[in-house]
């Protein structure tokens, strides 16, 4: 039986009806946004037309401009609606005024419904604010969640923890080797070759790897920009460090929480934390085993820390929520999400005890701020990680 996310449901619904918007899909490589699609064009009453800009063939405005006659065809001799589904639209160039001009000159046309895909939020982003704005509708594909490894997979946390949740990944777990050589080759490499290079020009893309390299290694840890510079070979310059960050964040792959202050400059000049966005870009980098990542008090303990800050970044809208973290001297609060006033401070425990002073030292500098304790003698972790995170955001 294949399995259907939530989205998959949410996406039906919308697109079974008149809609005045293009539907946009955007997340991160090899999380399912296709298989949706396809499930949707399967389910629809309608006729549906599917097409991948995803080449190695360079693709042009044209292309586009294809796909929608054909769906104008199609639509036209059968009188009815149409679903129009472009995967991996952003790697056309221009592609967004050329949608602008199809979408707004629908006159005399079948009725055309469209679903835009993308692994690239920060093209997707541009193209839709320059172009598209007030046209769209986004809708976000985010990594595998514990509890949808469960129910598809019959994962344990532990599995989750470490495997991360790529379901096409699923199938190398049980030779770890093999896994790790496909999540680095089919999903690291692809990434940062292929769509962080699209975004930006990359001056130094050998340092862009070692950059995520050293950040899957320091996941969970607060390292300033000056001392990157003296762990990465060629680093250039603090601004250069910030700017590929950013970067790897568009592509869902690691976040630079800032620190949590109401004083923006301190805020912007703090040293980030590492925040990657799925646990299996750790572990496929690291030579530790399943076992000994789950023995090791410690490795396990930041991967826990890790999974939580990554189900915030994930799931929390950028422009509602602001994820970070807090440090006061030898005090510390994992994260800090913020939304308008209010304020939660959230402290990860991966054991049965652990010290909470950086928690108390938070809340008297801040009363109106709630606490959050996920682990420990707080929310259990299968509890936290088996809900929606806005369940716990009350």
């Amino acid at each position: 039986m294949e399995y259907k996310r939530d989205l998959y449901f949410r996406l039906l619904d919308m697109l079974s009806k008149q809609t005045p918007v293009v539907h946009v899909l955007i997340g991160p490589r090899q999380v399912g946004k296709t298989t949706i699609a396809r499930q949707i064009r399967e389910s629809i009453d309608f006729p549906a037309i599917y097409a991948s800009a995803d080449s190695l063939v360079p693709l042009d405005a044209f292309w586009i401009e294809m796909q929608w006659r054909r769906a104008v065809s199609e639509g036209s001799a059968l009188n009815l609606p149409v679903l129009l589904i472009l995967d991996e639209v952003q790697k056309v160039p221009g592609w967004s005024e050329t949608f602008k001009l199809l979408w707004d000159g629908r006159t005399n046309v079948p009725e055309i419904r469209v679903l835009i895909l993308g692994s690239s939020s920060l093209l997707m982003q541009e193209g839709l604010t320059e172009s598209l704005a007030g046209r769209f509708y986004l809708h976000r594909c985010q990594h595998w969640s514990c509890l949808e490894c469960k129910s598809a997979f019959g994962w344990s946390l532990e599995q989750w923890l470490y495997f991360g949740g790529y379901p096409g990944a699923t199938a190398f777990i049980h030779d770890e080797s093999t896994w790790k050589r496909y999540v680095v080759d089919s999903l690291i490499e692809t990434v940062l070759a292929r769509d962080v290079l699209q975004m930006s020009r990359i001056a130094k893309p050998v340092l862009l790897r070692h950059l995520f390299a050293l950040a899957a290694t320091l996941h969970v840890q607060c390292i300033s920009f000056t001392k990157m510079l003296g762990l990465l070979h060629d680093a250039g310059n603090t601004t250069t460090l910030a700017h590929y960050l950013k970067l790897l964040e568009a592509a869902f792959l690691v976040s630079g929480l800032e620190l949590f202050s109401r004083n923006k400059t301190r805020r912007r000049g703090s040293s980030p934390k590492l925040v990657i966005w799925n646990n299996a870009l750790i572990n496929s980098l690291s030579t530790r085993t399943m076992e000994q990542a789950m023995g090791d008090a410690i490795w396990r303990g930041r991967l826990v820390e890790n999974a939580v800050g990554a189900n915030l970044c994930g799931n929390l809208n950028s422009i509602e929520y602001s994820v970070t973290y807090w440090r006061e001297g030898n005090y510390e609060v994992d994260y800090v999400v913020a939304r308008g006033r209010d304020i939660w401070a959230i402290e990860v425990k991966s054991g049965a005890s652990g010290k909470t002073s950086g928690l108390a030292r938070f809340l008297k500098a801040y009363p109106e701020a709630k606490a959050l304790m996920i682990g420990g003698q707080g929310i259990p972790l299968d509890d936290f990680f088996n809900r929606d995170v806005h369940h716990w955001l009350v």
